[in-house]
């Protein structure tokens, strides 16, 4: 990537998923997780992609899909690639990729730095690696919460994948986590929200404009 990829996660409507477009975002997220406020069905990821120019990536975020689940989202066309956002495997990545013939994105739960160490197992099986929070235990949704990790675990970490970081990123603190980290790619939902699953146009645009000054 050859500047800053900038995705915009949780988009549900067409004015927000316009406002990431004009803003310059490089990937819109549209999460398929009944559970989660910014739920979208499949037909909805279809109508929405619809709007969306072919040079801007479009990726379903699910967790722990069957592959039933995988094959409806997957038979709209209107995706880019897949975030797998549970507890997969990388014998699961691996095989939902060959299986579907889509490349995968696997978000990597964080608390230490343990955590990134072991993402180690996921090269070779999945496209990108998204760099996330640990949900504490029990928590209803794998990710959205607006939690960050200690960023500096990720600086000089070798990643043996493409990568992406996520997690409690924000309008304000997005130059800071990239001159951290060096992320090639910043990832946000909640951030950019006045409620839960409720996208803001002002700060959509906001963000992209610091992620880009960053």
């Amino acid at each position: 990537m050859s500047r800053l990829a900038i995705k915009i996660c949780g988009l549900s409507t067409p004015d927000t998923v316009g406002a990431a477009v004009r803003a310059g975002a490089s990937h819109l997220g549209f999460v398929h997780f009944p559970k989660s406020p910014r739920h979208v069905e499949a037909e909805q990821i279809r109508a929405l992609a619809a709007l969306v120019p072919p040079h801007v990536g479009r990726v379903a975020v699910v967790a722990d899909p069957a592959d039933e689940t995988i094959a409806a989202l997957v038979a709209t066309n209107a995706l880019t690639a897949l975030q797998l956002h549970g507890k997969e495997t990388p014998e699961r990545a691996a095989a939902v990729r060959a299986r579907f013939g889509i490349p995968v994105w696997k978000a990597i739960s964080v608390k230490t730095g343990a955590d990134i160490d072991a993402a180690e197992a996921y090269a070779g099986a999945v496209d990108l690696l998204l760099f996330d929070a640990k949900t504490p235990e029990g928590a209803a949704l794998p990710g959205g919460m607006g939690l960050r990790f200690d960023w500096t675990l990720l600086r000089g970490a070798s990643i043996g994948a493409p990568w992406g970081l996520s997690g409690g990123l924000s309008i304000g603190n997005v130059a800071q986590a990239v001159a951290i980290t060096r992320a090639p790619l910043v990832d946000i939902s909640s951030g950019v929200e006045s409620a839960p699953g409720i996208k803001d146009v002002d700060k959509i645009v906001a963000f992209c404009k610091a992620a880009e000054l960053s």
